[in-house]
């Protein structure tokens, strides 16, 4: 199992916590949900998904894949 999977940074405004073995769920400190970071396993290494969520639609909005966690969360210091 890699270490990624236990990285829960706080920063930025922003916590996460881990859903399942793959999966992050991105919250402000009020506990608001602002989007979710999947890793996907490939080939090439592990790829990052940020999606953000867009609360009026209750539908998210792709922000794109990266090959560090750290630039997908990254996705979420504006808004």
């Amino acid at each position: 199992m890699s270490t990624t999977t236990a990285y829960l940074p706080a920063r930025f405004g922003i916590a996460m916590a881990q859903v399942n073995e793959s999966m992050w769920r991105v919250t402000r400190p009020s506990g608001d949900v602002v989007g979710h970071i999947e890793r996907l396993p490939g080939a090439d290494g592990d790829r990052f998904r940020a999606r953000r969520l867009l609360p009026r639609s209750h539908r998210y909005l792709s922000l794109g894949e990266f090959w560090s966690i750290d630039d997908a969360i990254d996705c979420f210091r504006q808004g």
